[in-house]
């Protein structure tokens, strides 16, 4: 597996496809009968519940969830594929995981969740929020125990319940999550911002834990730039369509661009954030306006250097494999702030990525390679491998 010129390869933000009852069996007794699960409607169409609610992009057409090299147009039907037709057994077998990464020359993987991009947005209650993540934040570290060295858990965690969050977060650090997961948008955390008093002592700890929180791109009904989608939801893939698909990006990029501008960096000068899943291409031009915006409204802003420079010191971007403009990128602001990502088993992802992404890479040095694809992760997230 290892190349001994361009090094660990390390895919830095892969998923799983949860067991349809993985919150039946990690819940506390007390929440058991709220869990999320995957079950037949009154018509026998296969839903998402969350606390006991449908979620309504998901009816019948679950397996878009997972998809890879899969039929759209099957997995969307609602009725003709159910979420595990959808999920390949590399999304919830940690073997076959291995298996797939061996194929693909993946030596490491870092794991975030895929039904756990999708429920924050329907609950309500901080508490069943903080269950929800810490039943499926046990789940994910027994599944990466499979094999410590090549498996690595992202804990979820939600501020929905800033104090649970905390305890959380410490808990799951114990048990060998090596970053954490946070929803970009602002009903994940009841419309709060993310310098409100109440996450204080969430931001001290993550940073005294060293660990590396990511924004990850989320699935809600209520989608960005709405006036601008379909409202059709007995065609969910139809609703979403190309304009929505693309636009998922949107809340990573505004959550980057407030957690920058609100100064959390400023306060908290060890913290380190990942934006993933919204590619890399665009982080050059964005710093360059967000630097030239600074000079005009520094008198108003709580941060005291450019924008760029709290990037460069405290984050990372993911960098998908089909983008075109990689190298050019990472050449002009430097290999030190990048990684990528392969999104398996998504119904956007495919096999042979790390093919294409040596091949994108191809023009760079080779110690730019090798941080590209593997080195960052490991010096970001403190990686044993």
């Amino acid at each position: 597996m290892l190349n001994p010129q361009l090094g660990l390869v390390v895919d830095a933000d892969g998923h799983v496809l949860e067991p349809g009852d993985l919150w039946l069996r990690y819940l506390e007794p007390q929440y058991r009968d709220r869990a999320i699960k995957v079950a037949p409607d009154h018509e026998g169409y296969e839903v998402l519940l969350i606390d006991n609610k449908p979620h309504p992009l998901f009816r019948g057409n679950l397996g878009v969830l997972g998809g890879i090299e899969m039929d759209p147009v099957a997995l969307g039907t609602p009725g003709k594929m159910t979420y595990l037709d959808g999920s390949p057994r590399g999304g919830y077998d940690p073997e076959t995981r291995l298996q797939v990464m061996d194929e693909e020359g993946i030596d490491v993987a870092l794991l975030y969740p895929t039904i756990g991009i999708c429920w924050e947005g329907m609950v309500e209650d901080g508490q069943l929020a903080t269950a929800y993540t810490r039943a499926y934040n046990r789940w994910i570290a027994e599944f990466c125990r499979h094999n410590p060295k090549r498996l690595y858990p992202i804990a979820h965690i939600t501020l929905l319940d800033p104090a649970g969050a905390v305890e959380e977060v410490i808990r799951a650090r114990k048990d060998g999550c090596v970053g954490v997961y946070l929803s970009p948008d602002m009903a994940a955390r009841h419309n709060k911002h993310f310098d409100h008093p109440d996450f204080v002592r969430f931001w001290q700890t993550v940073q005294d834990l060293q660990m590396p929180f990511g924004f990850h791109v989320v699935v809600r009904e209520h989608r960005p730039l709405p006036e601008w989608q379909r409202q059709n939801t007995d065609a969910p893939l139809e609703t979403v369509g190309l304009f929505g698909f693309t636009f998922l990006a949107l809340d990573v990029m505004a959550a980057f661009t407030s957690i920058v501008s609100k100064g959390i960096f400023e306060k908290y000068p060890r913290l380190k954030c990942g934006v993933l899943e919204s590619g890399a291409n665009w982080i050059s031009a964005w710093l360059d306006r967000m630097d030239h915006k600074y000079e005009v409204m520094k008198a108003f802003t709580p941060i005291t250097m450019k924008p760029s420079e709290y990037f460069y010191r405290q984050c990372l971007v993911s960098a998908d494999p089909d983008e075109t403009a990689t190298a050019k990128i990472v050449e002009h602001m430097g290999a030190d702030y990048f990684i990528w990502a392969s999104d398996y088993p998504h119904i956007d992802a495919s096999y042979g990525v790390v093919k294409e992404m040596k091949e994108r890479l191809s023009s760079l040095p080779l110690a730019s390679q090798r941080k590209v694809l593997g080195e960052n992760a490991v010096r970001f997230y403190g990686l044993a491998a």
